[in-house]
């Protein structure tokens, strides 16, 4: 839904937030388009099992944003009917969640052995994804915050750590319960939801954005939500910023104590994984907010605030955008590929997928930028 107005109460803005979310939608697009995935530098790829890269840091960062914004988006609820606010928060689950398995679906149907157009099999699709963990995430602790308050979904979102290295060790493989084939994670989405409704990436049907690591990812958007909370109280003042840094500093020290016993593991979501995501989070935050608004240095900041404005619009369009270049050939070859292999390689195979990768990030950017002159910001 698209409207001409200022994303939130003018009063309550908090600028190193909304830098902070297009800075993670420019890191997302550049780490999903690779122009040639065997050539990419390793800080943009994901660790292969076990383990953490900068690229590893980009997802809960998002969700970690999903947490900052609805902790503006509360003080709204405090004058809404009940049943509106329940409406509201059904509806964008609902819709984000659909959007994602749209995508995921798109362009809905293919060409058969008969070179015959052909409807996509719903039965070969993926349901879970990045937006539906968006969505999910985003209604569950929306539901939590409004019906029990900010104290008991922070509690909460700590308790679902424990739950969920607890449910790791009881339902994965006696002595595999961390392995790629032996998780909890994988053992649940194949009863739940089939092996054919699962990510393939991996080489073997395994959902990182499954079902049950849906769980600690809760924790990535308490902790926005308890970070944007505090950063409204506290944020102006030298006491907040240190008190920000401290906090990324202890999660950070847990998370490496946790990690001998829970390893750290994106595409499993371990409880240790979600721990130091946040501490790096508040860490970034707080180095944005002492440069914006301590130094005064906001050059170049307006960059990342267009992004930042529609997030998830620009990051669904650059899915699809990719998807299409897949489609479209030019002769016998992909337009993505042709591109890659007719401009960008000619700078060498690693710096060429990279400015391909850039390259991408600037033309969604682009379409960014003409939103927000023309004041059209979508909500997803």
């Amino acid at each position: 839904m698209a409207h001409s107005s200022t994303l939130t109460s003018a009063p309550y803005r908090f600028t190193a937030l909304d830098i902070f979310r297009g800075l993670t939608v420019c890191f997302m697009i550049i780490v999903n388009t690779s122009g040639n995935g065997a050539t990419t530098f390793w800080p943009l790829m994901h660790a292969d099992w076990n383990g953490f890269t900068p690229t590893d840091l980009v997802f809960p960062s998002f969700l970690f944003a999903v947490g900052n914004a609805m902790s503006f988006v509360t003080k709204r609820w405090e004058t809404m009917k009940q049943s509106e606010v329940l409406w509201k928060i059904l509806k964008r689950t609902a819709l984000i969640f659909l959007i994602g398995y749209l995508m995921y679906w798109f362009p809905f149907f293919k060409l058969d052995a008969q070179s015959h157009w052909a409807l996509s099999p719903v039965s070969q699709t993926r349901i879970m994804g990045v937006l539906q963990r968006i969505a999910l995430c985003y209604g569950i602790v929306s539901l939590m915050v409004y019906w029990l308050g900010s104290k008991k979904t922070i509690w909460l979102g700590v308790f679902a750590l424990f739950a969920y290295w607890a449910l790791l060790l009881m339902f994965g493989t006696p002595g595999a319960e961390f392995s790629k084939t032996g998780n909890a994670v994988l053992r649940l989405d194949t009863w739940l939801l089939g092996v054919n409704h699962l990510y393939t990436g991996e080489g073997f049907p395994f959902d990182p954005e499954g079902v049950l690591s849906t769980l600690p990812a809760l924790f990535n958007v308490i902790a926005g939500f308890a970070v944007g909370r505090f950063l409204q109280q506290h944020g102006k003042s030298y006491e907040g910023l240190a008190k920000l840094l401290l906090g990324g500093f202890a999660l950070l020290f847990v998370a490496y104590c946790w990690d001998s016993f829970c390893p750290v593991n994106k595409k499993l979501w371990t409880s240790s994984y979600a721990v130091l995501t946040v501490g790096l989070d508040c860490l970034l935050l707080s180095l944005i907010i002492y440069v914006t608004d301590f130094l005064g240095k906001t050059k170049g900041t307006h960059f990342f605030l267009v992004t930042g404005k529609n997030p998830l619009f620009i990051y669904l369009m650059s899915e699809l955008g990719v998807t299409v270049m897949w489609m479209i050939h030019v002769g016998n070859e992909p337009l993505f590929s042709w591109i890659y292999n007719h401009i960008f390689i000619f700078t060498g195979d690693y710096l060429g997928a990279f400015l391909f990768s850039v390259w991408w990030m600037l033309t969604c950017w682009l379409v960014g930028w003409v939103l927000d002159k023309k004041k059209i910001y979508i909500r997803l």
